[in-house]
């Protein structure tokens, strides 16, 4: 063996599941972008390399995968002013007023980021929003991605004037005389106004997307499973993967979206992209969406919530997405299914249940589950599907005392039943965590953190949301690490620091298993590597 590196570290979690007890290795040889051998300091003055990279009292772990984001897709969610810590209606004026002073004359007012909990008991609206930009144009992107408010004007612009049919269960929300409010509910509706907004530039898109990427290298990720492939993303990828010195920082599994309406030969086509890649980056999966969002009644319940809402499935008929299913399945081409309510996520497992037997072998997930009942969390159990869940999601936009938009809409019952993580790993379910980016802020210590918290880190005065759904510092950790890789079907290859294995690798200056969760979320990254190469050395981080 000669390995071309040897990382030396005081403590390697290698997350192969390996004795409780045991000695934690502190060295890793690479050769040739894998793991060549794993051992003790002692053992590694054996190996002969051409580089040593000492990061003394530091952890090392595998490296860190965020399990459900949108890199590309951000760039246009995350457009304008930031909304996401308004505490209240006059402060999302107040930004909203700033940001339009900003804006050249003749320009949209764009923000992002609007927790609807900001509106109280009052219904969004555009009047809520016309005056304090003057009259012009203003898209909002509410935070759960699904929903956005326009302005009278971006209204008249599109020339939306009262509501639309659409294939999937979309809606221009409008009043008792038909005349849009300005809320625009799931994708189709909010495509009405985007469409007529100005483009960035490819230019502009491939530099914010570059800097985007290497702020998610410091935060520690080596890799993510990207949730969507809109418009000229793979040609951002190609771009940057040829502009950026050494390449993309970090691993790249891409799942294009498949949505209601379309029929076996767009399914062909989508089908012919799996596999198209570059030296970091692949189109591996499919994504499907049973329903929408809790917090604007799209979500999809077996009872409807506080407000008579969220009991429409997002495929007005399901068994095409059942069809959908049994076509991606049977050519071995997994699928990742957004599902949130019950009844969206009983729809999956039923789809899934009568898939023939004896295809091809591949993993298959959900993702989001954010309210299951106990018969779910059984059926889910022997279902053999991974899931796919974000923290955050719990601890930034819900309570303990179920006060907010989320809780409200679905009663305390229902409520209780929020993001069962605990009960789908003690029913012996794969997790993969992750942040689903701009939903929830990207760096995953905090994540970890909240994981274990059940409530926002750093913030040891709020109330645990469902505390006996707290994940322990270790299956958190696999969330992110072991679990990510299985859920992708990639265990083969990458989630644990074992010979053969890709060298990608995230290095902590504290112990992710013993540190406590608040002190993880403010702790640093040293280092990540994809490849066995570094992609972020911290100031002083290596000896």
């Amino acid at each position: 063996m000669n390995p071309d590196l040897i990382i030396l570290a005081d403590t390697v979690h290698t997350m192969d599941g390996r004795s409780p007890g045991s000695p934690a290795p502190q060295a890793v040889a690479v050769q040739g972008g894998v793991i060549a051998a794993v051992g003790s300091r002692s053992d590694a003055e054996n190996w002969p390399a051409a580089e040593v990279i000492d990061f003394g009292a530091a952890v090392l772990t595998p490296g860190l995968v965020d399990c459900h984001i949108h890199p590309v897709l951000g760039l246009e969610l995350t457009r304008g002013c930031d909304l996401s810590g308004a505490n209240g209606l006059a402060q999302v004026r107040a930004l909203l007023r700033a940001e339009a002073a900003a804006t050249p004359s003749g320009g949209w007012v764009r923000g992002w980021g609007l927790d609807p909990n900001v509106f109280g008991s009052a219904a969004a609206h555009r009047e809520l929003i016309d005056d304090v930009v003057s009259g012009r144009p203003c898209l909002i992107r509410l935070f759960d991605g699904h929903s956005a408010l326009a302005s009278s004007r971006a209204l008249e612009i599109a020339g939306v004037t009262g509501p639309r049919k659409f294939d999937q269960a979309s809606e221009v929300v409008c009043d008792g005389s038909g005349r849009p409010t300005g809320l625009l509910l799931e994708a189709a509706a909010v495509e009405l106004v985007a469409q007529v907004m100005p483009e960035e530039s490819f230019a502009e898109r491939k530099a914010r997307l570059a800097e985007l990427f290497t702020q998610f290298s410091r935060s520690g990720l080596t890799g993510a499973h990207v949730m969507d492939c809109g418009e000229g993303s793979l040609e951002l990828y190609r771009a940057l993967e040829d502009d950026m010195v050494g390449g993309l920082p970090l691993r790249l599994r891409i799942s294009p979206w498949c949505m209601p309406g379309s029929d076996e030969e767009d399914w062909h086509r989508l089908a012919e992209q799996i596999g198209l890649s570059g030296k970091r980056w692949e189109v591996a999966g499919i994504k499907l969406f049973v329903d929408g969002t809790v917090d604007n009644g799209t979500a999809w319940l077996f009872e409807p919530d506080a407000y008579g809402e969220s009991m429409a499935p997002f495929w007005p008929r399901p068994e095409e997405y059942a069809a959908a299913v049994r076509f991606f399945a049977g050519r071995g081409i997994p699928t990742a299914t957004h599902a949130i309510g019950d009844a969206g996520v009983a729809a999956v497992l039923d789809a899934f249940e009568a898939v023939p037997p004896g295809g091809p072998t591949v993993v298959h997930r959900i993702e989001h589950l954010e309210t299951v009942p106990d018969a779910l969390i059984e059926r889910f159990s022997r279902s053999g599907l991974a899931a796919s869940m974000q923290p955050t999601h719990c601890t930034h936009y819900s309570r303990a005392d179920h006060s907010d938009n989320w809780s409200t809409r679905l009663g305390p019952e229902r409520a209780n039943n929020a993001w069962r993580c605990a009960d789908l790993r003690a029913a012996g379910t794969t997790l993969g965590l992750g942040s689903d980016w701009p939903i929830a802020p990207f760096e995953p210590l905090p994540i970890l953190a909240d994981a274990q918290l059940r409530r926002r880190s750093g913030r040891p005065g709020e109330q645990p949301v469902v505390p006996g759904q707290a994940l322990t510092a270790l299956q958190a950790l696999e969330g992110y690490t072991s679990h990510a890789a299985r859920a992708a079907g990639e265990w083969a290859v990458s989630g644990s620091v074992t010979v053969g294995k890709r060298a990608d690798f995230t290095v902590f200056d504290v112990d992710p298993l013993s540190v406590a969760p608040d002190d993880l979320a403010a702790a640093h990254v040293l280092a990540t590597f994809v490849d066995g190469r570094v992609q972020h050395l911290a100031v002083g981080a290596a000896r």
